[in-house]
């Protein structure tokens, strides 16, 4: 599971850290969810962020595989919601639109981008680090924007009924 650290000062951002946590794949599967909670804690205890930012599970050919993206990203949400951290969410297509301005934008194109707006001298290694890195930055721009849309504010208006027009503010 890769992540990144960026701190954001006015309208700049600057790079703080990456990585990723990993796990061999000998071990089962209780085991590995577990290092990766565990890892996902000590980031978040190290680094104490204002939110963290997830990529949704969009759509994956790999079933096997998407049920393993989904367990492990769900152990980061719950790292996070046990931290009482904002967790915010973004499909790959959101990613990919802040961070190159093109939502069809290949892999390296992305990590060409992390790398120019963090002023990285290489482009973040692994490449699921430079992931992290650029759900970090696509969060920063959408928070600059007005547009971060939390778990919790979405399950809060989940919760709400809808409004009717007796509902509303100055009707009877």
């Amino acid at each position: 599971m890769g992540w990144g650290v960026i701190r954001q000062e006015g309208i700049r951002l600057r790079y703080v850290q990456h990585g990723a946590i990993t796990t061999p794949s000998t071990w089962p599967m209780p085991r590995r969810l577990g290092r990766l909670f565990d890892g996902v804690t000590e980031l978040v205890e190290g680094y104490a962020p204002q939110a963290v930012a997830v990529e949704e599970l969009f759509f994956n050919t790999n079933v096997t595989t998407g049920i393993s993206v989904g367990q492990a990203r769900g152990v980061a949400i719950l790292a996070a919601y046990r931290a009482g951290i904002e967790v915010a969410e973004y499909t790959p297509l959101q990613v990919k639109q802040a961070i190159t301005s093109y939502g069809r934008a290949d892999k390296r194109q992305v990590q060409e981008m992390v790398k120019a707006l963090l002023k990285l001298p290489d482009i973040p290694r692994p490449d699921d680090a430079a992931d992290g890195l650029a759900i970090a930055i696509c969060h920063a721009f959408t928070v600059r924007m007005g547009g971060a849309r939390s778990q919790e504010a979405a399950s809060d208006a989940a919760a709400r009924p809808p409004r009717t027009p007796s509902s509303r503010p100055g009707s009877r």
